[in-house]
């Protein structure tokens, strides 16, 4: 099976597409580096040319309201050279209660990325996400200072980006689900709690204050980022620490 991975250089992408050539596929990726802009529209119909399955796994250079500006453009380009080019099945990565957050703009923007795609011409599949592991020391870094990190207790279920590649690939090479595949990680953290576990992991004294208003995931109510009926990924946050 012939497989162009938009986004394909990236943290996600670059291994979707290890795993797929590694299980014997045509796995191509496809950037900016590689010559294909999906806002301009140069080079997405060349890479569509040939391809069963598109999967999209890129994102916004912003998580403001410019969001949703890039996901429109680019979905609209995709889709149109998917169509054309006769692509079957059309993958994207979204995140787990994407739609239940409309106070954050870049949430607003993926599900209307999820909308377009759901609309659009080509049988289609939707992987949602709980928050990746990986983004933990960003996630961190948005109300730190010398001595504290500053954050809310919201209910968060992290997922290694290797299990999500997985996931990402075994759904391109199935039949369209023509809906929404969930995955997230085998566990759930209070967000503060997972803040104090990775600073004693690395050693670093600064202290976590549980603040309510702290950081994006301030607005997030109840368990909107976990998913208990996802599909559950095997690796626990410390095994992925260690």
């Amino acid at each position: 099976m012939r497989i162009a991975v938009i986004g394909g250089t990236g943290l996600i992408g670059s291994q979707v597409v290890t795993n797929l050539n590694a299980a014997g596929h045509e796995a191509v990726p496809h950037s900016q580096s590689t010559g294909v802009d999906i806002i301009s529209g140069r080079g997405v119909d060349e890479a569509m040319a040939g391809a069963d399955v598109v999967v999209n796994v890129t994102n916004s250079p912003t998580f403001d309201e410019a969001s949703l500006a890039f996901f429109r453009t680019s979905m609209d380009n995709l889709l149109a050279a998917a169509h054309k080019g006769g692509v079957g099945h059309f993958v994207i990565l979204s995140i787990v209660g994407v739609d239940q957050v409309p106070e954050l703009d870049y949430y607003r923007a993926k599900t209307l990325q999820e909308q377009i795609l759901a609309a659009g011409p080509v049988p289609y599949s939707i992987v949602r996400a709980t928050q990746f592991m990986d983004f933990m020391d960003t996630v961190l870094s948005w109300t730190a200072d010398d001595d504290t990190v500053r954050l809310p207790a919201t209910p968060i279920q992290p997922i290694a980006s290797k299990d999500v590649a997985r996931a990402v690939a075994e759904v391109a090479v199935g039949d369209p689900v023509n809906g929404i595949h969930t995955i997230a990680g085998p566990e759930v953290f209070p967000l503060d709690e997972l803040g104090r576990i990775t600073l004693a992991h690395k050693g670093d004294n600064r202290t976590v204050v549980t603040d309510p208003t702290a950081g994006m995931f301030a607005v997030v109510k109840g368990d909107v980022l976990t998913d208990r009926n996802a599909h559950l990924a095997p690796t626990r946050y410390t095994d992925w620490l260690s």
